[in-house]
């Protein structure tokens, strides 16, 4: 899946928004900017190595206090560019939330 092939529209930040990636298991902690977003994952630019982070599911926190955050997946990395997925909390809660039609009455 390249960056062009898309399944929901993408917001591009200009100059980028400042966010943190954090381990699941808060061991670890880095700053990165945020390129752009999706409702289903964004593309991140980190400075430095990955090297020794785990990077298989992580926080994507999108305030310096961790209060606005997302779950994340690692989709790609492309040099100093990563891809993530957001993961869903709980897919069945989801699909509870969907609009129903309502019922005809005669």
């Amino acid at each position: 899946m390249s960056y062009g092939d898309r399944k929901s529209q993408r917001v591009d930040f200009r100059r980028g928004i400042d966010v943190y990636m954090m381990g699941i298991d808060g061991t670890w902690r880095r700053s990165c900017t945020m390129i752009d977003v999706s409702q289903t994952g964004a593309r991140l630019f980190v400075e430095g190595s990955l090297e020794g982070l785990d990077l298989k599911e992580f926080f994507l926190l999108l305030s310096s206090t961790g209060l606005a955050y997302r779950r994340c997946n690692l989709v790609r990395v492309a040099g100093d560019q990563i891809g993530v997925q957001f993961v869903d909390k709980d897919p069945a809660k989801k699909k509870s939330l969907t609009r129903q039609p309502a019922a005809e009455t005669a």
